[in-house]
């Protein structure tokens, strides 16, 4: 049994790790783009941080919530509702089969990488700090 303290940096490294390996793979996906795409492929990359900003800021608040209403101490596996691992792992399916398919573009790559993984990171953040901010306290 963990602190509910952990149960965030948990949570955190869980999607920063995600965001770490799909930002890498959408910042050389754009180093293998010619330059006479870059100015659209940058749009979609903007659409697409722009839609997991709203879509991440919903889940985030959700699991944070769900964390924050945890005993104080609870089993690691309580940091996500059984709901929440499904679709963890669903996503992390759908990034293993997209990465095994030989046809996707590296355009789709490099737009769609590089829109998710910073905002996977900016949420990660955000479970950081709510160990400091749950409930109005200092959680440590």
């Amino acid at each position: 049994m963990v602190r509910r303290e952990f149960h965030y940096l948990f949570a955190a490294l869980i999607w920063a790790s995600a965001a770490l390996m799909i930002t890498t793979k959408g910042i050389i996906a754009y180093c293998s783009v010619p330059q006479t795409q870059l100015w659209w492929l940058s749009a979609i990359t903007v659409a697409t941080l722009v839609s997991f900003f709203f879509i991440f800021r919903r889940v985030a608040r959700r699991y944070i919530d769900h964390i924050a209403a945890l005993p104080d101490r609870s089993y690691l596996w309580n940091t996500f509702s059984q709901r929440g691992w499904t679709l963890l792992l669903f996503m992390m399916g759908l990034g293993i089969m997209m990465r095994c398919l030989p046809n996707i573009p590296q355009q789709f790559t490099a737009s769609f990488y590089s829109g998710l993984g910073p905002m996977l990171l900016l949420y990660s953040l955000r479970f950081l700090s709510a160990i400091w901010t749950v409930g109005g306290k200092t959680n440590l």
